[in-house]
């Protein structure tokens, strides 16, 4: 317990440091889950924007990178992440591939979102003739928000995860912070320390997102 109450300091530092990440992540992810998830919906057999080269590209490249490891997309990525952020280690590396990880994943809970969507409402808005950018950001986002919300809480559920498992390659946060002073100096009361708050900020989140859904459901 001593020697948890000197590593305060640094455990405030590392949750600091894992809201960072996974907060960067979210958003680049997100953003880059939301086109492909867009891309795969607009683009498969029937839909506004049909074009099925497109869509088994995406089909594809989503389907070759969700099935593999976190800590062996990692260690993969490393070269991609050194050619664009100059580093494949540290922080922004790090934020780097959760990101391009976390958008191949995302894309597909996108698509699944987007299919819930009642087909006679597109078919209402193109009846009226609504082009399909109309279409997409006043008809399709809009009726699919609730799920896609949870699909988001679940998606950062999965980046706390990831950025606890990227303290084995050089990311900092809570995960760093419990391999250093928890396991790799056999000191459980830190290692669990570190466990219980991603445990509180897991949970906090869920909350958050499943009240956001709820009221965006209820609109």
């Amino acid at each position: 317990m001593d020697a948890l109450i000197e590593l305060l300091p640094e455990l405030w530092t590392a949750s600091v440091e894992t809201l960072y990440i996974v907060a960067l992540t979210l958003f680049f992810g997100g953003l880059g889950g939301l086109a492909v998830g867009l891309g795969l919906y607009l683009t498969r057999a029937g839909s506004i924007l049909e074009n099925r080269p497109v869509f088994l590209v995406l089909n594809v490249l989503v389907n070759f990178v969700r099935p593999i490891p976190f800590i062996i997309f990692l260690a993969a990525a490393q070269p991609l992440a050194r050619l664009v952020v100059g580093t494949a280690l540290g922080n922004s590396a790090i934020i780097f591939t959760i990101s391009l990880a976390a958008a191949f994943g995302m894309g597909r809970i996108v698509e699944q979102n987007l299919l819930t969507v009642t087909p006679g409402v597109i078919e209402a808005a193109r009846s009226v003739g609504a082009g399909p950018i109309r279409i997409i950001f006043t008809v399709l986002l809009p009726e699919a928000l609730g799920p896609l919300i949870l699909g988001y809480t679940f998606i950062f559920v999965a980046l706390v995860d990831m950025s606890a498992v990227a303290g084995y390659v050089g990311g900092g946060g809570l995960g760093n912070f419990a391999l250093q002073y928890g396991y790799r100096q056999f000191n459980p009361i830190v290692t669990w320390a570190a466990v219980l708050l991603i445990i509180v900020l897991v949970q906090l989140m869920q909350f958050l997102g499943n009240w956001l859904a709820r009221k965006a459901l209820r609109r």
